[in-house]
This record gives structure tokens, sequence and C-alpha cells, in this order.
């Protein structure tokens, strides 16, 4: 993956992680990073450096960076994930920029064939990513959000070399993974076979965080025209509206 060039308006880092339900096997790959260069107007565009905003999402305490970035460590060596076990997964965000600035994640949580097309009859909900300091640190925007995606604000402002609290603490592959059977009956010369069939046998699951970063500078209509989302920002302290 590409690093995250420094010369960009609005950064957007992806990470994304696979697990193999059927055979319970552990492995991550991390999508290319993308940057999307946006004008919020006129009147303030030209007030700031491209260079100067920058975003890192931050696992366990260290950057994820490189192929093998995410969810590298997560499972103990020798071991294999296990359905309804919380594995440590801390996710926050660094602000590797050097202006300070207004920090929004999207999680995405969706499974996967083999072939690696979504497959949208199995239950996001089943990938439990476990999120915390709602409220607090971290707003939940329920307007954006559903079942597959989850859409967090920080309502602080992220000072530049800053690191926000965490948004997530642990990852868990409910246990009913298992439990989703369904059947298949054949009859044939008087005789009735029912197969059992797993649900989720060979699917993979995907998560994506995806995080963005605005300026300080005139961040209520920043983030209107960047984000499509009407906020307020008063001393420092951001709320959605």
């Amino acid at each position: 993956m590409k690093k995250i060039k420094k010369i960009i308006s609005s950064p957007v880092i992806t990470v994304a992680a696979f697990v193999l339900a059927a055979g319970l096997l552990l492995f991550s790959s991390i999508g290319g990073a993308r940057a999307a260069l946006t004008y919020f107007s006129e009147d303030y565009a030209t007030n700031i450096q491209l260079h100067e905003i920058g975003v890192t999402l931050v696992e366990n305490g260290q950057p994820v960076e490189g192929e093998e970035g995410l969810l590298k460590g997560l499972i103990p060596q020798g071991e294999s994930l296990k359905p309804g076990i919380a594995y440590k997964e801390e996710l926050n965000v660094y602000n590797s920029g050097v202006i300070n600035e207004y920090v929004r994640v999207n999680i995405h949580k969706y499974w996967l064939n083999e072939d690696g097309e979504k497959l949208p009859a199995l239950s996001p909900e089943l990938i439990e990513l476990n999120l915390v300091n709602l409220g607090t640190d971290w707003l939940l925007d329920a307007e954006a959000s559903t079942q597959e995606r989850t859409v967090l604000y920080y309502n602080k402002l992220l000072e530049s070399q800053g690191e926000t609290p965490l948004f997530a603490d642990k990852l868990t592959i409910s246990g009913e993974v298992a439990a989703r059977v369904g059947e298949t009956r054949e009859t044939s010369g008087g005789y009735t076979t029912i197969t059992t069939v797993y649900e989720y046998d060979g699917a993979r699951f995907c998560i994506e965080a995806k995080v963005d970063g605005i300026q300080e500078h005139n961040a209520q209509d920043a983030i209107w025209s960047s984000w499509g989302r009407r906020v307020t920002v008063e001393n420092g302290v951001l709320s959605l509206n």
C-alpha cells in the first residue's frame, strides 16, 4: 500500500481485515490509501496549505502501515481465531499534520465470499467491533449509520501531533456464526437425504476504517461542504445538528 502523502487537503486512510470463517484462519490486508482533494470555497480554501493536513489510524498503539499492518499480533502465535472470544483491537486517530483538525471515522463491516463478492444476506452485526467513549469523546451519527456502516465524529479539536481517545477496544466474531445453519432435502428412491449447511461456511469478514480530517478554520462550512453533515462548533467543541 502506498503511504499517504502529506500534500492533500482531505486525506483518507482505508484499512481492511479479513478472516476465513469456515476454517477460522486469520490473515489481513490493507487496501490502497486514497486521497481526496476538496475545495470548500474560494473564501477560505486559499488560507490553508495543502501539505498541512494529515490523519493516521492507530491500532494498539501503532500506526497502521504496510500490507501486514492491520490485525498484526491480534492472535497469539500458534493460535487461531475463535468465535465468541474478544481480542484486543484498540483503535484511535493521530493528527500527523501540522495544523489542528476535526476528525470523522467511517467503519464498514460486511461479509465476502471466496471470490471477494459481498454477501448481503450475512449479518454485519456478527462482526462485533466494541465501540468505546461514545458521548464523551466520540459522537455516533445515527442518521448516517446502518447495520453495515458506523459513522463517528470526534467532538473536540484534535491538535497537531495529538491523539484521540480510543473509539474501539475489542473485536469479536460472534459465536452465532456456528449456529446459523440451514438444511437441504433431497429425495431419491424412497429415501430422503438431509444435509446441514452452515450459512457462514467459506465466508470472510471485512472491516474498513476510513479516517477524514478537516481544518479548524471555518470548520462548520467545511464539514458541510465536504462531508454533507450539518454540525455546530463552539469553543472548539463539535456537536451534530
